[in-house]
């Protein structure tokens, strides 16, 4: 059996990932048959004894944009977002434990009834320990994405790979849902990401992980396998570094 090529990596999962039917304005929520379908795919991995990190989103319950652009405050939005990513960090929690994987919420925003707070070298431990560790609430801090938290995450848990799940297979040079000459990139830089514009994390998420030398792999993560594929060496999505 091969061996994957990392020791430990942090998985970041959009909010629309776990909706069976994601929609613009985030009336979705969370469907159980894609939460299994993630569950599968991340046992499979979890199966290698790889230690993983998890950061999810939650655009499928709440979109503070949405709000702002009807009048809302921007931090009231952004702290209504972060309380959206625990919703589905604990619905993530409890799929995980119900197939037989060790997992543990970790929030950025002290919710003591329901999970315990984010406490760096107590992650670190637990990943040691090859329990999957879901850090909710991004940053804590509102005006940051989860991207963002994802990659700041990675860094101080020193991750050796950032996953950046999408529903496409990698990064293109333009819309493939709307051009059918979109091109694959197979591999880019950091720079290349941010000076083009490509917007597949944003600005901050991207020169984070430049900073701290972290790669970032962007793949379709409901194409069944993939992410086992990628971190047992395979050429799957796109490579940044």
């Amino acid at each position: 059996m091969k061996k994957p090529i990392y020791n430990r990596v942090l998985l970041k999962l959009s909010g629309e990932s776990l909706a069976l039917k994601p929609t613009a304005n985030a009336s979705c929520n969370i469907d159980a048959t894609m939460l299994t379908f993630l569950t599968q795919e991340i046992k499979q991995v979890y199966d290698l004894q790889l230690e993983i990190a998890i950061v999810i989103g939650g655009g499928n319950i709440f979109r503070g944009e949405t709000m702002v652009n009807n009048g809302t405050d921007r931090i009231t939005g952004d702290s209504i977002g972060m309380l959206a990513t625990v919703i589905n960090a604990l619905a993530m929690q409890d799929a995980l434990r119900n197939s037989g994987m060790h997992a543990r919420v970790m929030s950025a925003i002290s919710i003591g009834g329901v999970c315990e707070d984010y406490i760096r070298v107590k992650a670190i431990s637990a990943l040691s320990e090859k329990c999957i560790v879901i850090l909710a609430a991004g940053t804590g801090s509102p005006l940051f994405t989860t991207d963002t938290a994802a990659s700041l995450r990675a860094s101080e848990v020193g991750a050796e790979l950032v996953l950046k799940a999408t529903k496409v297979n990698g990064v293109y040079n333009k819309d493939p849902a709307k051009h059918a000459d979109a091109k694959l990139y197979r591999r880019l830089s950091y720079d290349q990401i941010i000076i083009d514009r490509l917007g597949i994390m944003d600005s901050t998420a991207v020169v984070m992980c430049r900073d701290n030398n972290i790669p970032i792999r962007v793949f379709n993560i409901f194409s069944p396998g993939a992410l086992q594929q990628l971190l047992l060496g395979e050429s799957v999505g796109t490579l940044i570094n």
